[in-house]
């Protein structure tokens, strides 16, 4: 098996892992079990049970990114039609990951290292809404604390969907209506 693909089929494992079992029966030797490989094969693909969760991560982030980008680049240049896109697209994104995404989450938060990589998620997520919705404001402006909120709305929102605490459409249209709020507040 190459490097790459090796190290795809570590991430896999890692997810099916986390789906069956949770996120705190995540280890490094465990996975090494699962994958049928020796330990020193999967510390040198991530070094640290936070490495790993780091590249778990990033993955979701980069699945995210993509099936946003995709969709804003498809849509009218409307507020309905970008609100809905980015609500969509969140919450779409977590259901696809499945109930895995919120335990990796929340183990970000158990390192300064991992709490760097969610942060720089975020910043990079709020500045992407930023520009695709500013258009919309008439000043240009949204505020940071708008984002943070629309942030927040979207991670519960997302997932209480993934838990099926609330349907996958009643969390996208919460979403929509908060994102449509933040964009007129900005216009004031």
């Amino acid at each position: 098996m190459s490097r790459e693909e090796r190290h795809r089929q570590l991430l896999d494992m890692a997810w099916r892992l986390i789906r069956e079992k949770g996120t705190d029966a995540l280890t490094l030797g465990r996975l090494a079990e699962l994958a049928g490989v020796t330990k020193p094969v999967v510390y040198d693909h991530f070094q640290t049970r936070s490495g790993l969760l780091a590249a778990l991560y990033l993955e979701f982030d980069a699945s995210q990114t993509a099936l946003m980008d995709a969709a804003l680049h498809a849509s009218e240049p409307t507020l309905a039609s970008r609100a809905g896109v980015i609500a969509s697209s969140y919450v779409d994104c977590v259901l696809l990951q499945g109930r895995e995404i919120p335990g990796v989450t929340a183990a970000l938060a158990g390192s300064p290292e991992l709490e760097r990589v969610k942060r720089e998620w975020e910043t990079g997520f709020m500045d992407k809404c930023r520009a695709v919705l500013a258009p919309f404001t008439g000043t240009g402006a949204i505020a940071t604390a708008g984002l943070r909120a629309m942030l927040g709305a979207a991670e519960a929102l997302s997932y209480a969907a993934a838990a099926g605490e609330i349907t996958a459409e009643q969390a996208k249209d919460e979403l929509f209506a908060t994102i449509v709020a933040m964009v007129d507040r900005s216009r004031t």
